[in-house]
């Protein structure tokens, strides 16, 4: 990642894996997911809804046409061994690309460098960063630490979710390259910051509300804050269980 002499911010990573998944029974309860993905050899077909095969089991929350492609750094796992390991929960998870259930896996790349509305040249295809990842109660299952969701909200090693502009393929080994930036003012670092530490900072929450190309449920959230003049309740979210 480098700057030209014109100013022109360059942005080429390689796609370290790509990962797809079906759906399985999950966790105690044995709900449906598909967060188990697996590393895939060939190109995969990226659509309007992520890679072509890969399944998620609760439509509501997770994939769809804002949620297509989920892209996890490899530059955290090695935080997140020491702190399962801290913790008694499973780090051999992290042995491999996958375990948040991502689809895509790269080195070089993190929350800090990436900026909503980023537009990337992905293989053939061309996404648009939409939103970062609110991490839900599975996570605490898959890592075998009760408190892993809250852990990645409040370190703000999310991970992030692209929209599909134009379909295409992409195999591991391709390269992720930056095409548009409409919102350099608007890394994800910032935006997890006003989502989850300086929670009810008006004014950058009434500017989040106007990025174009954040997701809808994300702008509802801002203006919803706003509007009342309160944090929504996450309990439920990182848990799995609804406050008493």
């Amino acid at each position: 990642m480098s700057d030209t002499p014109s100013g022109i911010l360059i942005l080429d990573i390689g796609i370290d894996a790509v990962l797809a998944g079906k759906v399985r029974p999950f966790g105690p309860k044995g709900v449906p997911s598909g967060i188990d993905k697996t590393l895939q050899d060939g190109a995969m077909r990226v659509t309007a809804t992520g890679f072509a095969g890969d399944e998620q089991g609760d439509p509501r929350h997770h994939g769809g046409p804002e949620k297509a492609l989920h892209h996890y750094p490899r530059d955290h796992y090695a935080a997140w061994a020491a702190e399962l390991a801290a913790h008694g929960g499973n780090a051999g998870i992290l042995s491999r690309p996958g375990a948040f259930g991502e689809n895509l896996s790269t080195w070089g790349l993190t929350e800090a460098d990436v900026c909503i509305g980023d537009r990337f040249r992905l293989g053939t295809a061309l996404v648009e960063v939409s939103q970062a990842r609110q991490p839900c109660w599975k996570l605490n299952h898959r890592f075998g630490y009760a408190g892993m969701s809250r852990a990645v909200q409040q370190s703000q090693r999310t991970g992030w979710y692209y929209r599909v502009i134009e379909a295409g393929e992409v195999r591991a080994g391709d390269r992720l390259v930056l095409h548009a930036r409409p919102y350099p003012q608007w890394t994800l670092q910032r935006l997890l910051h006003v989502l989850y530490v300086d929670r009810l900072n008006h004014e950058a929450l009434a500017e989040m509300a106007e990025l174009a190309p954040l997701a809808e449920s994300w702008k509802k959230l801002a203006r919803e804050r706003v509007a009342r003049r309160e944090v929504e309740d996450m309990e439920r979210r990182l848990t799995g269980v609804s406050p008493a």
